[in-house]
């Protein structure tokens, strides 16, 4: 739109002169108002002659490009964020209770070994209050409940501690560790026999969560850095910048935790592509831009 607010109306007359086809002018209104003119114009991108030139963008659409396929692929990203969702809940939840478990074990005497220079890496431990047990999470409740109870505690336990990490804490936690057994016995616990492979594959998905947590746009999704070879990429499964290659590896994760999840989800996601498949427009930019096909 610009660098100024436009109603409706114009919103439609706009696109309409740079060669989008609307159908149905009422109902795109409707939509525009629900979703967003902004939002949306992530999604009608691929429908654009500059595609995927973002400097110098014209704006103007490809011959027969029409607003209701954009929109179908709105759905479609949509839709595979709340079963993404799910899945990355139930991998995440499963690393972390694992990792609490096996290391607590190994240092029962050790309640707080997440900030134990003798356990994780020294620099972990530096910028832990700061990075991790800032003031925001002392006031989580189960957290301020602790401490008003041992005052002299400097952290909750372990297994209170971490329940309350994002992410992203419990994957650099798990990279400080120092003891590469104990490393190595939590990657084999969800089926990856090196350490280095499954930080990859938790890093994708600490990058896929935070697309799905924040509205971002799915069908192009590229990880920060590319998927290593590994159980879940194997030789012609998937391709490693791409949402197919994300797909596979929360599969693959999922799988180790439970067979009927996994089956769950994936027929959910393959469902969902089939449907979106039907538009031949939108089956295109599934196949060149996500990778995704209908088997």
């Amino acid at each position: 739109m610009g660098r100024k607010a436009i109603q409706l109306d114009e919103q439609i007359n706009l696109l309409q002169s740079r060669g989008l086809i609307i159908n149905d002018i009422e109902k795109a209104k409707e939509v525009l108002l629900d979703v967003g003119y902004y939002r949306l114009g992530f999604y009608w991108f691929p429908f654009e002659k500059s595609y995927p030139i973002l400097d110098n963008r014209t704006h103007e659409f490809k011959p027969n490009a029409n607003f209701d396929d954009a929109v179908k692929l709105y759905y479609f990203d949509f839709n595979l964020r709340n079963i993404l969702h799910k899945a990355l809940s139930r991998i995440e939840i499963a690393v972390r209770t694992y990792m609490t478990y096996v290391v607590s074990n190994a240092y029962v005497t050790k309640p707080t070994w997440f900030a134990d220079p003798a356990i994780v890496s020294r620099g972990y431990v530096q910028s832990f209050p700061s990075k991790v047990y800032n003031d925001t999470f002392r006031r989580i409740p189960e957290i301020a409940r602790h401490h008003r109870k041992y005052l002299n505690d400097v952290y909750a336990p372990a297994w209170k501690t971490i329940e309350n990490m994002t992410m992203g804490s419990m994957l650099a936690l798990y990279k400080s560790l120092h003891d590469a057994d104990l490393k190595i016995d939590i990657s084999k616990h969800f089926g990856v026999n090196f350490p280095v492979v499954f930080e990859n594959y938790m890093e994708l998905l600490r990058n896929l969560r935070n697309t799905c947590a924040h509205g971002r746009v799915l069908y192009d999704f590229g990880p920060e850095h590319s998927i290593r070879r590994g159980p879940a990429m194997m030789r012609n499964i998937g391709q490693n910048q791409n949402l197919n290659g994300a797909i596979h590896v929360v599969l693959y994760l999922v799988k180790q935790i439970s067979v009927n999840r996994y089956n769950e989800y994936k027929a959910e996601i393959e469902a969902l592509i089939k449907k979106y498949s039907q538009s031949a427009t939108v089956r295109q930019v599934l196949e060149n831009v996500s990778g995704l096909t209908v088997d």
